[in-house]
């Protein structure tokens, strides 16, 4: 990126950052809430789907159906519990 993009780049965020306003009312935390907070719709996935912790015991489900595994591996606690 150029010198001369970053400019104009910098006082948008910047600007953007300056109106943004506060948290501390409730209105506006709710909203912000509700940005973030994933919807029912969205996290369907995490219950409809028989998710297994241990690759052995998921190893041994999926032979025993005929199926292949889809092995999900991320940096940190697979629980979420850092």
């Amino acid at each position: 990126m150029k010198f001369s993009q970053i400019i104009p780049l910098a006082f948008f965020c910047f600007g953007t950052l300056t109106n943004a306003g506060e948290l501390t009312t409730p209105v506006n935390m709710s909203a912000v809430r509700d940005l973030v907070v994933p919807s029912a719709e969205e996290v369907t996935w995490l219950n409809d789907i028989p998710w297994e912790t241990d690759l052995s015991d998921a190893l041994a489900k999926a032979k025993a159906a005929g199926r292949p595994v889809f092995l999900w591996e991320m940096d940190g606690h697979p629980l979420g519990c850092t």
